[in-house]
């Protein structure tokens, strides 16, 4: 007799906290013929982990990726957009999965699969620790392309995220067109008026860091 087995994607995102850059959701079926060790939150894994097991991900299991960029951010707020992000990337998978499996505590409206969600979900289950290495390594990868393409503020390095290199980038610059203006430490007043060239040098960039919502298997 035949088992069935239900097929499982877990789905994870990266990007919520950083002032600029996009939103990025990962959603992985894995090969449960091809077991994947080391599986684990992006978090707590070195960027070198990261990268060898993005490439296992990638080679074994099935990916979908959604990039959501600022505008959108702005439009729907950040938890609005991971959310839309993560329907995406599950709209985005070859296979249909018969559930799928959320980091966090919300299920993505419209969804039109059966959604379980799971807070830190990336510490229990391999499924959402492979999506959240592939949304992380996805937006990482992003990010130190938009650093070549609208330097100074040190995107390579901090990936968007609120350190003193780029509190101090900003006050220096001010936001590039590539910064979530809603977030309270870029509307800052003290950041208001250097922007302006900045803004227009990151202008040609904005869709290589996701500037509109775009999809990737």
């Amino acid at each position: 007799m035949r088992t069935y087995r239900k097929i499982i994607c877990g789905v994870d995102e990266a990007g919520r906290g950083p002032w600029a850059g996009p939103v990025v959701a990962a959603a992985v079926i894995l090969d449960r013929d091809s077991p994947i060790e080391g599986l684990d939150d992006s978090k707590r894994l070195s960027a070198k982990v990261r990268e060898s097991l993005f490439v296992e991900i990638c080679r074994t299991a099935i990916v979908a990726t959604a990039i959501v960029g600022c505008d959108k951010i702005e439009r729907l707020n950040i938890r609005g957009a991971s959310l839309y992000a993560m329907k995406r990337a599950i709209n985005g998978l070859s296979l249909i999965p018969d559930v799928a499996l959320i980091d966090g505590n919300a299920v993505p409206p419209g969804l039109a699969v059966k959604a379980r969600t799971m807070v830190r979900g990336d510490q229990r289950s391999d499924s959402i620790a492979a999506a959240s290495i592939v949304a992380k390594v996805t937006r990482d990868r992003l990010m130190v392309h938009l650093a070549r393409s609208c330097p100074g503020y040190g995107f390579e390095a901090h990936k968007g995220y609120g350190t003193e290199q780029h509190r101090e980038a900003l006050a220096r610059l001010g936001p590039s067109i590539h910064h979530r203006r809603n977030f309270a430490p870029i509307r800052s007043p003290s950041f208001a008026v250097a922007g302006i060239g900045a803004s227009r040098r990151g202008r040609a960039a904005r869709a290589a860091a996701g500037g509109h919502e775009k999809g990737r298997s």
